[in-house]
């Protein structure tokens, strides 16, 4: 018989549908979510368990840090990194996953199992270059193709306002970019869901098509823990990890026979749609027309029309570029190459200005002047305007940003 505090979890998470009505209640549910710390199975606690094997983190709080917010990258004594809200994807260009790794370095293990081995970040020694990343490895060689992609833990302030963008309005201004004077580009990602292709939103390489998507993969992927959207309850061991693929998991019929029902996904993301995004100020800083002039809103799109009317301020266009040599890390995912990301929305830098916090996808830019700099390919044409202009003006278009 469970003890009386694993009844009372369960009785909890059993009646959630008839109490989660109200939406503050909601987003608070899902906080605790958010915050909660699991632990590996099987547990005298049903509604915590489900952990790993393997694993990054033990909570999404453990990578977004403070007001889910990106991740803070602390530089430490010896030159390294403290590695809360860094994670190494694996793979070649075009997305092919290590056979033994999988796509992703798990550098932490359930008690009884051996982690996938040590990562160490180092910040790079010329800025503008790539995060440098040291892999011990604790289950053999990854194959040769494989190469290693830092990435950082994304802000997720302003996060629900992607799911709201129209689709018929992405696939407007890829259309409109073919024939854009700096030869920008962008195309949309669609993945195949149910057979039918949907657009992707949401990663670094609009690899989910919806919040639920991306939560659920999140768990899977960071955490070890499947859900209905991601039903992989050892998370991303591989074949060639049988210890790992006979480890005990959480699955309940309480959850919809995984480790996290669709209700715990659908009451965690009231909680990311409550983390509204600044809102804009009024009149725009001049550093507003500036930004616009170098021709950073032709990918930065300030706003874009919302499903059933009105506009979504996103400052994206939501489609995949190619950002040339210097962004390309050599890790692709099925259907977009190393060198290709999705326009980051900025609907979060005003939150972001400690000094802890970095920019792009593996953290390289310590600032904002450092992340428009590092930007090539389809930017080149806006990131030599920006360059070109006086002190003055760079310091008022980053300014602007830091409104955001």
């Amino acid at each position: 018989m469970r003890p009386r505090h694993a009844l009372l979890a369960l009785a909890f998470f059993t009646a959630l549908p008839a109490i989660a009505a109200d939406n503050r209640l909601d987003a608070a549910i899902g906080k605790a979510l958010f915050d909660r710390i699991w632990v590996q199975a099987p547990s005298s606690t049903l509604a915590n368990d489900g952990l790993g094997p393997l694993f990054n983190e033990k909570s999404c709080a453990s990578c977004h840090s403070g007001k889910a917010l990106s991740a803070k990258i602390t530089p430490l004594q010896d030159g390294t990194l403290a590695q809360r809200g860094l994670a190494t994807r694996l793979g070649d260009a075009h997305g092919v996953t290590d056979p033994v790794y999988g796509r992703q370095i798990q550098p932490r293990a359930v008690s009884g199992l051996i982690s996938e081995g040590a990562v160490t970040y180092a910040l790079p020694e010329v800025t503008g270059h790539p995060l440098a990343v040291i892999f011990a490895p604790g289950r053999g060689d990854l194959a040769p193709e494989t190469r290693l992609g830092p990435r950082q833990a994304p802000s997720l302030r302003g996060i629900g306002l992607i799911e709201k963008v129209d689709e018929a309005a992405v696939l407007a201004r890829a259309e409109q970019n073919k024939s854009h004077p700096d030869g920008i580009g962008g195309r949309p990602h669609f993945i195949a869901v149910d057979g039918k292709p949907v657009l992707g939103r949401y990663g670094w390489k609009a690899s989910a098509p919806t919040l639920s998507q991306m939560t659920s993969d999140a768990f899977m992927l960071d955490i070890g823990m499947s859900s209905p959207l991601a039903p992989y309850p050892h998370g991303d061991c591989t074949s060639a990890e049988p210890d790992c693929l006979a480890a005990p998991d959480g699955r309940s019929p309480t959850f919809d026979n995984e480790e996290i029902s669709s209700e715990m996904v659908r009451l965690l993301n009231a909680y990311l749609k409550s983390l509204a995004a600044p809102k804009p100020v009024e009149p725009p800083p001049p550093g507003a027309a500036i930004f616009a002039a170098a021709g950073c809103t032709a990918c930065h799109v300030p706003s874009l029309p919302a499903r059933g009317g009105g506009t979504v301020s996103i400052y994206s266009d939501l489609l995949l570029h190619d950002m040339g040599p210097g962004l390309d890390d050599g890790v692709g995912e099925p259907g977009v190459t190393s060198s290709e990301w999705r326009t980051a929305p900025l609907t979060s830098l005003a939150f972001r200005r400690d000094a802890d916090r970095r920019f792009l996808h593996d953290g390289r830019a310590a600032t904002l002047d450092e992340a428009i700099r590092a930007h090539g390919g389809q930017a080149m044409a806006a990131k030599t305007r920006y360059e070109a202009l006086v002190a003055a003006d760079r310091a008022a278009l980053v300014a602007y940003l830091e409104t955001l």
